[in-house]
């Protein structure tokens, strides 16, 4: 049979050589529209509701036999369990099947496709893409709907695993010994398919169209490094990628053995390496990897999925939980970078033209004061070890800045007439993510203790583009020669304060970028903790000499084109081997 390749998105590095699995091939039984009687109304319900405490149970028994190392799925199975026990999400369908008069089968859908019309609103990708997490639990109740068993536990040899998508849940029901990488149609980048492939540090792609076409048992190259599977590989194939999985788990062995060294120049110059995360149990990730703390922990998960706000006290022991285990490590806690459209819907309905740069993040909690101050009770409460941070998201002037300093200052004066220890000296900073912060930096250096640069939306917002728009995604480029000042801008003057200048985003996980941020001597970098080790490996062979002396070159360039060349030249030059396992922002 020819060669066929089909691509995806790659979510895990690696190389797997084997037969393939479909999972639960045909489970997809497309759902039918069925009309019933008034008298049958009750009937469906019940049965709707049955078919939820089935897939409860189900749930929870799995929930069960989670083994400890397990950390991060557990967590992700407990959400699930909490979804089928929103009341909302049970009504909602039922509420189809009384005003619409249809099967319980239908009404799951339609009450499912009102929360993806929701979530698809969301900027945010690792937010919006939790989507997932309500279909997943609603085909386990579909399922039961069906009458449908699993064949999950009968896959028993070691396969490359296929799926439409795969739950947390059918990892542990698995045996994971047997699988050696999975591929699925559906996610993206910062799925939970993604995070699962990750932590259990097996190759995977997601997002592969036609994955139904490839046949049980049909031998298959899974590339986790550029996102495709070749099926049915001819012999150079066959023989590269024999070799390229050699390569990359030799490597793998040798990075992670080191992960826990400093990352510091073969000169002496040693930046901080910290981690980004949004769950709690990623924590174990960010030790796993030598994570020196957390660069950045995003506080809106806490807020999705249910129908009410956090309370202080749910919040003040996620954060304290955080502070214990990462402790004597620290911890910088963002406060909530979201709009009123994405959380409890007593805010009424905002429906704004362009989302993005309207009422979000800091504006948002400005105009709902009562919301942030129960935040900023929570993080100054679970303060008292002294190593937690506080972050500002998408400041824009100065005056937006004092004016949530004045907030700040006021509910740590509350809590001191009440008597509630925290950390006094906990330090405060805000995010540069605005051109208009990036500015007046100087400005702002005066009145935090530390920047940290966000990347992600500092380039979309100086160079107007989308990336997750295809039609101008090309123009996301981070050597940019505007975003290259920007930074360096930042980095000069939080210096000039004599404050401590740090950057997250996908640009401290890129190795093409990281010589340039040496160069400009940024304190630390925050970044997925799966990427850390390898990061940490090529400071650890850099000089800052020539990490300076390319910095010079690239901001002389008046050209995007030539920087990109300027650095893939120093880079493939230098670390041959590295860049062997890493894909860039930069482009080809």
């Amino acid at each position: 049979m020819a060669e066929q390749i089909l691509r995806g998105i790659p979510v895990s590095s690696g190389v797997a050589i084997g037969k393939t699995y479909f999972l639960n091939r045909g489970s997809n039984t497309s759902i039918v529209r069925m009309d019933i009687d008034p008298q049958d109304v009750a009937e469906e319900k019940n049965r709707l509701h049955s078919a939820f405490t089935s897939a409860l149970v189900e749930l929870e028994k799995i929930s069960e036999k989670i083994p400890g190392e397990l950390k991060e799925q557990a967590a992700i199975i407990d959400s699930h369990i909490m979804l089928l026990k929103d009341k909302k999400f049970q009504s909602a369908s039922k509420k189809y099947i009384q005003d619409k008069l249809i099967n319980a089968e239908w009404a799951l859908e339609k009450a499912v496709s009102d929360i993806e019309k929701a979530f698809s609103k969301i900027e945010d990708e690792y937010i919006r893409e939790r989507i997932h997490d309500v279909r997943l639990v609603a085909d386990r109740v579909k399922k039961q709907l069906y009458g449908k068993p699993s064949d999950i536990k009968s896959f028993k040899q070691r396969m490359i695993l296929l799926a439409s998508d795969l739950s947390p849940a059918d990892t542990i029901e698995l045996q994971l010994d047997k699988i050696m990488a999975f591929a699925t149609t559906s996610g993206g980048k910062t799925s939970h398919a993604g995070i699962i492939a990750r932590s259990l540090q097996i190759p995977a792609i997601v997002g592969i169209e036609g994955l139904a076409e490839i046949q049980d048992g049909q031998f298959v190259i899974l590339d986790g490094f550029n996102g495709k599977i070749i099926v049915d590989p001819g012999e150079e194939q066959l023989a590269h990628y024999t070799e390229l999985k050699y390569q990359f788990e030799n490597y793998q062995s040798q990075v992670n053995r080191n992960c826990y060294l400093p990352a510091e120049t073969i000169d002496g110059y040693k930046v901080k390496v910290s981690a980004n995360i949004e769950l709690f149990e990623e924590v174990a990730a960010v030790i796993d990897n030598g994570g020196e703390g957390v660069g950045l922990y995003r506080t809106e998960y806490s807020y999705l999925n249910r129908d009410d706000l956090p309370t202080e006290e749910e919040l003040f022991e996620e954060y304290r939980d955080l502070s214990s285990i990462i402790y004597p490590e620290k911890i910088i806690i963002r406060t909530l970078d979201l709009g009123a459209d994405k959380i409890a819907t007593q805010f009424g309905p905002t429906r704004e033209a362009n989302p993005a740069l309207g009422l979000r993040a800091i504006r948002f909690c400005r105009k709902h004061p009562e919301l942030f101050k129960t935040q900023l009770r929570a993080i100054l409460r679970a303060s008292v070890l002294g190593n937690i941070s506080i972050m500002f998201p998408m400041i824009s002037g100065l005056q937006e800045l004092l004016e949530v300093k004045k907030l700040y200052y006021q509910v740590r004066g509350e809590l001191k007439s009440q008597g509630v220890n925290f950390d006094p000296f906990m330090p405060m900073g805000i995010m540069i993510e605005l051109p208009s912060a990036v500015l007046i930096s100087d400005m702002l250096a005066r009145e935090v203790d530390f920047f940290s640069i966000g990347t992600n939306d500092l380039i979309q917002y100086s160079l107007g583009i989308d990336r997750t728009n295809k039609h101008v995604s090309y123009l996301y480029q981070p050597l940019h020669p505007a975003i290259l000042r920007s930074i360096k801008y930042v980095v000069d003057a939080g210096h000039e304060a004599g404050i401590e200048v740090s950057l997250c985003g996908e640009v401290a996980s890129d190795p093409y970028c990281i010589p340039i941020l040496m160069g400009m001597q940024i304190d630390s970098i925050s970044l997925n903790p799966q990427a850390i080790p390898g990061i940490k490996r090529i400071i650890r062979q850099a000089t800052m000499d020539e990490c300076k002396n390319l910095l010079k070159r690239v901001l002389e360039s008046d050209d995007v084109q030539e920087s990109n060349r300027l650095v893939k030249e120093m880079i493939f030059t230098r670390f041959p081997e590295e860049l062997m396992f890493y894909t860039s922002l930069i482009e080809d």
